[in-house]
């Protein structure tokens, strides 16, 4: 059986995806490790299960985390498709279960293409997340009836096991994320205040009239704001302008 013969403690499994979330660049590299593990942890010797996770989260692309290069091309379907297992399970929060596409009448297209892949089951699983995201563990199997109920049982035990380890990896992109773009906004005020500070010592005018002058330039050529206002503080040939900037 899977659960006693590949399965990490509890203990082990939490223990080892926090270190995970520690110690990855960022969540994408966190969910492919993910990913990994749990083909590892669900797989049994001589018939492995390809696992990936597909997330979805607010103005954010979609994210494919995979085991292997197959699952993830396999799991790209995911998004091909207006209805699908990963789709069906993030929205009503319940596995879904594909003993054999074959013969599952439900998704006829996917179906299609996962059976051209090789694949005839398929075990989406909702990981519990916090807010619009949506994220689910998907199972292939190149055998019919792969995911019988014991294995099923043991694929929620660990979702709901990895599920806090997800979230915390989601919520430290989202606070990365914003400071990244706390950064990029206080970089482009400071070009953007030198060079009304430049112009308004060449035109001798108020800093209001300084402003729409540059404001106009940026009409005029098509270009934004910043790139018209890096130009003006690059004539003056002392290099691009540096923000100090501690975070």
């Amino acid at each position: 059986m899977a659960s006693e013969s590949t399965a990490k403690t509890d203990t082990s499994i939490t223990e080892h995806l926090h270190e995970l979330v520690l110690n990855s660049s960022d969540v994408e590299d966190f969910l492919n490790e993910l990913a990994q593990v749990s083909a590892r942890n669900l797989s049994e010797p001589g018939d492995e299960i390809m696992c990936a996770i597909t997330l979805l989260r607010q103005r954010k692309a979609a994210t494919v985390a995979s085991s292997s290069p197959d699952a993830k091309a396999i799991a790209h379907l995911e998004y091909e498709f207006s209805e699908t297992p990963s789709l069906t399970a993030s929205a009503a929060l319940e596995s879904v279960h594909v003993p054999d596409a074959r013969h599952d009448g439900r998704w006829p297209e996917y179906s299609s293409a996962v059976l051209a892949q090789g694949i005839r089951s398929v075990l989406a699983l909702p990981f519990q997340v916090e807010g619009g995201t949506k994220a689910a563990l998907l199972l292939y199997s190149r055998r019919p009836n792969r995911f019988e109920p014991r294995i099923l049982e043991f694929a929620e035990d660990f979702v709901g096991q990895t599920s806090l380890a997800l979230r915390l990896a989601v919520r430290f992109a989202h606070y990365s994320e914003t400071a990244a773009n706390l950064r990029a906004t206080l970089e482009s005020r400071t070009v953007i205040d030198m060079a009304v500070g430049i112009i308004m010592a060449q035109n001798r005018c108020s800093q209001q009239d300084a402003f729409d002058i540059l404001k106009t330039a940026s009409s005029t050529r098509n270009s934004k704001l910043h790139d018209v206002a890096a130009a003006v503080v690059n004539s003056l040939g002392q290099g691009p302008a540096r923000t100090h900037y501690d975070g």
